[in-house]
């Protein structure tokens, strides 16, 4: 089994990595977070997870240890493929997934392209246990806390009013959040503003 592959960065594109190890390409399917981690970079450490089916044999790479815990969490949910799992998180960072599955924020899911309402519940039920005890047991700082998330909840709802994409919203008042927990609703909706 491949851990992982370290190696000057070939090709890049938002959907494929090519790593190359002492003269061996290879390419690696990778999330749009992955990417912006890659960009850049001229040499590059990717974790591995190999798919291997009777038609295909498929490297996806990750820029960290956790990303790749969610996706095998992702596809360990039925009816995600290793696909499906990328996408998610190349819409959703891996601490705001963490957030938006333990937060059981449903609507949240549905924004990312290709799943849908009972997709989503699934995905939440089946994982939010998992969630809280794998992902945050490994040290990441994933969950807000209760008032936070009341906070981030309640600015996102009103930018999303406001008619700005849920997706980039909830990107940007959970940066605002990480910069000053302690900050009232209003003064993250206004901050928000600035930076959509």
């Amino acid at each position: 089994m491949i851990e992982y592959v370290k190696g000057e960065v070939a090709e890049l594109t938002p959907a494929v990595a090519v790593i190359d190890c002492n003269g061996v390409g290879y390419a690696l399917n990778i999330s749009l977070n992955t990417y912006s981690a890659i960009q850049g970079k001229s040499t590059f450490k990717l974790f591995v997870y190999e798919a291997i089916r009777e038609d295909a044999y498929v490297l996806y790479g990750f820029a960290d240890k956790l990303e790749r815990e969610l996706f095998l969490l992702l596809i360990s949910v039925s009816g995600i493929g290793g696909n499906t799992a990328r996408m998610i998180l190349s819409a959703l960072s891996p601490s705001e997934l963490s957030n938006v599955i333990s937060s059981e924020n449903v609507n949240m899911l549905k924004t990312v392209k290709g799943i849908g309402l009972k997709t989503a519940q699934r995905v939440i039920v089946d994982l939010k246990d998992k969630i809280k005890t794998g992902v945050t047991a490994s040290g990441a700082d994933v969950t807000l806390s209760a008032m936070n998330n009341a906070v981030h909840e309640e600015a996102v709802s009103a930018l999303t009013m406001l008619g700005f994409s849920p997706a980039p919203s909830q990107k940007v008042v959970s940066a605002i959040l990480k910069e000053d927990p302690a900050a009232p609703v209003e003064q993250v909706i206004k901050l928000a503003l600035k930076r959509l």
